[in-house]
């Protein structure tokens, strides 16, 4: 059971971070309302919420998600792929203290929470753009001395790892068909996302219930057959900046 999530206020300047999407410039004030609608929907969940304010020196920083890892045992700050995010992480450290031993990725290597899967104690960790070998093998140690495990996964395309695959309870993964093959979920059950509603895959599990992206009939039906609650979230503006529901907290 998760009890808290780390959140962060969406900076008016949240539109000059970094994004690939053709979508078209997000608008500030909407991001304020979904950003708020999101937390609302987690202390629903029984969370508690801490809200951080914006960082206006890192537009990206309300992706949470990225610059720091939360485990049953401990916090990772990590080093993210872009440099300019590689400054995030500090602000986050002291909120981090008050509840794990917090450890750190050291340059060379990087890692964006992105791309971190967690599976019960077992951790997938996405090789991509964002997170290269070198942060990865870092990271397998930290996890290892705090109990867990953990294996590499190749990112073939998407962002992040958790752009095409994520754990929705009961042994099973929310996957896209560029993964559903990799050798590394043979062992668990899968939900295939259609192809035309891949964006989808970042759905959010917590307290046996599935936070999803608004607009995908589709996977809807499919997640249905778990039994589970299912929350519907727009989050069109975190979309158009290459995000999604997992990225804006930390769970714990």
């Amino acid at each position: 059971m998760f009890t808290h999530a780390i959140t962060r206020l969406p900076g008016e300047n949240f539109a000059d971070g970094l994004t690939t999407s053709t979508l078209g410039r997000p608008n500030y004030h909407l991001i304020l309302k979904q950003h708020q609608a999101y937390r609302q929907a987690l202390q629903s969940l029984g969370l508690e919420v801490i809200l951080l304010p914006a960082e206006s020196a890192y537009p990206d920083a309300y992706f949470v998600e990225d610059p720091a890892i939360v485990t049953p045992n401990l916090a990772v700050i990590t080093c993210p792929g872009a440099p300019s995010r590689q400054g995030e992480g500090s602000t986050l450290e002291p909120v981090l203290k008050q509840y794990r031993p917090v450890v750190h990725i050291d340059p060379p290597g990087t890692v964006d929470g992105g791309d971190i899967l967690m599976v019960e104690s077992h951790f997938f960790i996405g090789l991509s753009e964002r997170t290269n070998r070198e942060g990865a093998a870092q990271l397998a140690k930290l996890l290892a001395v705090a109990g867990h495990t953990s294996e590499t996964v190749l990112v073939a395309s998407g962002l992040h790892l958790k752009s095409g695959v994520n754990f929705v309870g009961k042994d099973t993964l929310l996957i896209t068909s560029s993964l559903a093959d990799n050798p590394a979920f043979v062992k668990h059950k899968k939900i295939l996302l259609d192809p035309t509603e891949e964006y989808a895959a970042n759905t959010l599990y917590i307290n046996d219930t599935l936070l999803m992206p608004e607009g995908f009939p589709k996977t809807h039906a499919k997640l249905d057959r778990l039994g589970m609650r299912i929350i519907e979230l727009d989050v069109s503006e975190v979309r158009k900046m290459d995000g999604g529901l997992t990225c804006m907290s930390l769970r714990f």
